[in-house]
């Protein structure tokens, strides 16, 4: 059975120390959407070797492939129950 952890976590952007809220999928990684780092003005480093993610089913998404970086410090402010 497969179950979803998903969590509140902050992002801070490095260079503006603006600090973020959003509920992120537990998982092994973090994956931000392109739209969502440009709204809020992630610097974007484009990295020169692509990062293919694999489907639920295992085959490769080579049309979603990771191009960008960001760097980003990642936190727990409060931990409440919902």
């Amino acid at each position: 059975m497969l179950r979803e952890v998903i969590v509140k976590i902050g992002l801070e952007i490095i260079v503006t120390q603006k600090r973020v809220t959003v509920k992120a999928l537990l998982n092994n990684s973090l994956v931000i959407g392109l739209e969502f780092m440009r709204k809020q003005v992630f610097k974007l480093k484009k990295i020169e070797k692509l990062i293919y993610v694999r489907n639920v089913d295992g085959i490769f998404n080579k049309e979603r492939s990771i191009e960008i970086t960001v760097e980003v410090n990642i936190f727990i402010k409060n931990i409440e129950k919902e």
